[in-house]
């Protein structure tokens, strides 16, 4: 299920200077840093697995994120701040375990087979409102499913997730001017879909009068 979270601006230049140490002692294998890991950023994976996976699936998600942080710390070259490596790698885990649910199964949703939801409306002008709104609706994760995969994660980061434009630059390793664009595009492919998506409730809600 998806939730979405409050935006809010972080330092990164005031968080990368205060990297340095953190990231030495994960190098160092010290016991503390891990703890330190663990209680920081368990929450913010967590948060991430929610919205890409099931709820069953968060603590599979965050052990392999703590064991490739293990694995690759001695890679992360201070070039993006250490939040924004590791939530790299939570998305990348992210994405790994929805191969897998894809080789299972290649069902996708579709609209006239489900019951009508509990949408809003949707104003044509402002798809980020109803995102904003409409997360935690399970027909507009079933409607979100339909936009591309690369789509599907640009959402999830700006609208679910709350990422800065700079942030999702880092983690997607776009140019900062392309992913703007992307997001911009990606955002117009949803509203599209919320306006085919209210034209067939509308139909069926006609039909059976």
């Amino acid at each position: 299920m998806l939730s979405r979270k409050k935006r809010g601006k972080r330092p990164l230049d005031t968080e990368r200077n205060g990297d340095n140490l953190f990231v030495c002692a994960l190098r160092e294998k010290r016991t503390w840093a891990y703890e330190k890991l663990y209680d920081e950023y368990a929450g913010l994976i967590g948060s991430i697995a929610k919205s890409y996976l099931n709820v069953d699936d968060v603590d599979d998600v965050i052990q392999e994120v703590f064991l490739r942080v293990y694995k690759s710390i001695k890679q992360f070259k201070g070039d993006s701040t250490f939040s924004t490596w590791l939530y790299r790698i939570a998305v990348n885990v992210c994405k790994d375990q929805l191969k897998k649910y894809a080789k299972r199964s290649e069902t996708m949703t579709d609209f006239d087979s489900e019951e009508p939801g509990q949408l809003e409306p949707v104003a044509d002008h402002n798809v980020e409102i109803a995102v904003e709104k409409q997360f935690d609706s399970e027909d507009m994760e079933a409607i979100l499913k339909r936009l591309s995969a690369e789509d599907q994660e640009l959402i999830r980061l700006r609208d679910v997730q709350d990422l800065e434009y700079e942030e999702i630059a880092s983690i997607v390793e776009k140019p900062l001017g392309t992913v703007k664009s992307k997001i911009h595009y990606a955002r117009k492919r949803l509203k599209k879909l919320l306006t085919t998506y209210y034209g067939l409730r509308e139909e069926e809600n006609q039909g059976g009068e």
